[in-house]
Parts: structure tokens; C-alpha cells; sequence
């Protein structure tokens, strides 16, 4: 019997029996496209603060009937995948506008979409740095050099596209539309020290030809599910993406994702299932919040993502050790 530690707290292993999976030999009617299915679907209804935190898992008696496979055969594994669409539709998550604002809080790179001054017009793209001050603006370094200077000195309209995960279609997009406008000298060494607790190792800031600039929202647009089969998207006017909070738990998700992940990979495996129903071969963690986190699951080679809430919402980063240890406890106690 191993220990396993989280956040320090001791336990003594439980073997606990392992469900049985499933595997179909065709998940759609039509030719698939790549991944086959991506369920990380979520509510397209927002919440509201009072009925934003639900429990996760839900009974058997609750999940939906089998999907008909092609030639009226059914197959056990569709239970699965039932399973996995009717979990993430109910879990509890952020309310839109706060996801939205959290990401792009923690998001630190971003595709710059700028009105050419050389071609006439034409829309030019850019990857470029950038950080999120206080009110959910988009701060650049940008060289007077830089093709996208010349551009936003001509049409200061531009508009910035952050993917949450960028090898993952069916995950969230957000897309900033705004006003770039310069940093004045009286704001700059605030800025200045916004965008290095983003980017520390950017020593060019300080450099003559460059200077900060700041894309002040006028929309905020946000998509995801692309390819699955709902699609949630929505948008958002400056001032309520500016009043938006940024989860104050987001920021732990790098520490807390990597030691899960490279010390507790099977027990978050354990996590998952028990408190998901969901029976997982492995399980990633990717990101956490106040109200949960996500992985990256498989059952027999194929990968989807999962929203696993906690019990309570979580209060500061050991009260996040506290309720995985309290989770994992009840997984091997089941």
C-alpha cells in the first residue's frame, strides 16, 4: 500500500475496482472528421451567481439512452460518450463573461489583426506578446520598426485572437476588438511592470523604438465547440467585460496542473471517475478555477475533456490541496 501526498497531507492507498470500458467500432453516420468527437461541451444558457455552482456527477437514472449506431446496432461505449456530453453540460464553470475574462487574463500571446498601410488595406496579421492590465486591456510592446505600428499609427481599429488551447479546435476563442491607443509617459512604468510580471525576460521594452501600447476593448467575442455538435458563442460590450472578475484560483493552475499531473496522475485518474461516472483510462489535468478543473481524459485511445467541479468552491490556493484531498479520499473510500 503506497502514501500519497497532496498539498502535504498524507493517505494511505485504496484499491478500488475498475470499471469496464467500451469501445465503438463507429461513432458517427457521416465520415468523421479528426478528433471523431470533441464533448467538451458546455451550457449555452449563462448563469446566474445563484445557480452558477451545481454538483457534478449525476446518477445513473439521470444520463441519456444510448445513441442508435448506424444498422440500428447499439453500442455499450455510446453510454460513454452520453455520459461524457450530458456531465460537461451540467458541470458547474464560470459564467461566460468571467471565463472569458480569465482567460485572457492568463493568456500571454495572441494573434494582432491590423488594417495594412502598405497593401491597400488588407487585413495583416502578427503574433505578439501582450498582458492584460487591471480593467481587461490588451498591453503590446511594440517596436516603431515593427509593420504593425505603422499600421496601428494609420487605423488605430485592430483586434487581438487568443485560443485558450491552440492545438484544440473545439476549445475556446476569444476575440478582442478595440482601439490601440499609446501609453502615455505618466502610465508607463505601471504598464511597464504589468506586461514583465507576464513576460520577466523581456529586456527590449526598455529599448529607444519601442513603446507600449494599450487596446482598449469596444467588443469582446468568444466561440467554442467548433466541429462538435453545439456551439456556444457570445460577446460582450466593454463595460460588462470590463467589471468582469478574473477568477482569483486560475492563477494556480500551471503549479497545481503540474505536480497533479507528474506525481498524482492516478489519483486524478481516480478523481475523475468517481466523481465524473466517467470511466477513464487516464486523466490530465489542464486548467482549475474556483469552481473546478478540467482534463484531458481517454477511455481506449480516444481523448475528449472533461469539467470536473469541486464539492465547494475553492477559496485560495490550499484550500485547492485541501478539496483534491478530500476528493481523492472519497474516490478511494468508494
Amino acid at each position: 500500500m503506497r502514501s500519497v501526498v497532496v498539498g502535504g497531507i498524507g493517505m494511505a492507498s485504496v484499491s478500488s475496482p475498475t470499471p469496464r470500458l467500451f469501445i465503438p467500432p463507429i461513432l458517427h453516420a457521416s465520415p468523421p472528421v479528426s478528433p471523431p468527437f470533441s464533448p467538451f461541451l458546455r451550457p449555452t444558457n449563462k448563469l446566474s451567481s445563484s445557480t452558477r455552482f451545481s454538483m457534478a456527477a449525476a446518477s445513473p437514472s439521470q444520463q441519456t439512452a444510448p445513441v442508435q449506431a448506424p444498422g440500428g446496432v447499439n453500442h455499450e461505449f455510446n453510454d460513454v460518450f452520453q455520459l461524457v456530453q450530458s456531465h460537461n453540460a451540467k458541470a458547474a464553470r464560470l459564467p461566460p463573461v468571467e471565463e472569458v475574462r480569465t482567460v485572457l487574463d492568463q493568456s500571454v500571446r495572441g494573434m494582432l489583426s491590423t488594417f495594412s498601410h502598405k497593401y491597400d488595406g488588407y487585413p495583416s496579421g502578427t503574433m505578439v506578446d501582450f498582458a492584460c492590465d487591471v480593467d481587461g486591456s490588451a498591453i503590446l510592446a511594440t517596436s516603431s520598426l515593427a509593420f504593425h505600428s505603422k499600421d496601428l499609427s494609420a487605423n488605430h481599429k485592430c483586434s487581438l485572437l487568443v485560443a485558450r488551447d491552440p492545438e484544440d479546435r473545439t476549445d475556446l476563442v476569444i476575440t478582442l476588438h478595440g482601439d490601440a491607443i499609446p501609453v502615455e509617459e505618466k502610465d508607463r512604468e505601471a504598464v511597464r511592470a504589468t506586461y514583465l510580471s507576464k513576460h520577466p525576460n523581456a529586456f527590449w521594452v526598455d529599448f529607444g523604438d519601442f513603446q507600449f501600447i494599450r487596446i482598449e476593448p469596444k467588443v469582446v467575442r468568444y466561440v467554442s465547440g467548433v466541429a462538435t455538435a453545439l456551439l456556444r458563442s457570445g460577446e460582450f460590450l466593454k463595460e460588462e467585460y470590463g467589471t468582469a472578475k478574473v477568477d482569483p484560483i486560475a492563477q494556480f493552475s500551471k503549479p497545481v496542473g503540474s505536480h497533479m499531473n507528474r506525481d498524482h496522475a492516478e489519483d486524478t485518474k481516480l478523481i475523475v471517475r468517481h466523481w465524473t461516472s466517467i470511466p477513464v483510462d487516464t486523466a490530465y489535468m489542464l486548467d482549475l478555477d474556483s469552481l473546478g478543473f478540467s482534463v484531458k481524459a481517454t477511455c481506449q485511445g480516444t481523448t475528449f475533456k472533461v469539467r470536473v467541479p469541486f464539492p465547494r468552491p475553492a477559496e485560495d490556493r490550499k484550500d485547492v490541496k485541501t478539496l483534491i484531498v478530500e476528493m481523492l479520499q472519497a474516490a478511494k473510500a468508494s
